[in-house]
């Protein structure tokens, strides 16, 4: 996350030593959800009350991010992330390389992909770590987000950084 090797390599990686069964990774769920960070479900609703479409783009995986899909009533054909593969005992087969979230500048591949299917001349990426900041451009926009974790980087290339949802919120009505 703090961009210092290709994400490719870092998923791998981690993957090859972690070998995650389909087994482990419901379990994972069932005994630690994903919580939301606060103010995200409030920000997120707002959007949508304003006809805002809101995608998931994600470097983690789409059995994850999905719950957190559902928490804040995004479609799950707006998630894009990794995607975990089993064999068909539950084992660990690998990962979809082929998905675009699988490499660096993954997002903005996605991104540029969502301009063109639904003619979005904006697009504000929102995010904290090295493959978010760099989806911008072809995003129009990107703010810095530090209300889970600070990363300099990230804090100091941003036009905006905001270390609370509640804040994109205050701004969002004051439009």
């Amino acid at each position: 996350m703090g961009g210092s090797v290709s994400f490719h390599t870092a998923l791998s990686e981690r993957l090859s030593i972690i070998k995650c069964s389909r087994e482990q990774v419901n379990k994972l769920l069932t005994d630690h959800p994903p919580q939301l960070t606060p103010g995200i479900k409030e920000l997120v609703e707002s959007l949508h009350q304003r006809g805002v479409k809101v995608f998931l783009i994600s470097g983690g995986f789409r059995c994850i991010v999905e719950h957190v899909a559902s928490q804040l009533h995004i479609p799950l054909h707006h998630v894009y992330a990794n995607r975990l593969k089993f064999y068909f005992n539950g084992e660990y087969a690998g990962f979809d390389e082929s998905q675009p979230t699988a490499q660096s500048g993954g997002k903005g591949t996605v991104i540029r992909m969502l301009k063109e299917q639904y003619g979005f001349e904006n697009v504000v990426m929102i995010g904290d770590g090295a493959t978010d900041l760099e989806a911008c451009p072809p995003a129009s926009a990107f703010i810095g987000f530090g209300g889970n974790v600070v990363r300099q980087q990230v804090k100091d290339k941003s036009s905006w950084y905001v270390t609370s949802f509640g804040e994109l919120l205050k701004e969002l009505e004051k439009i």
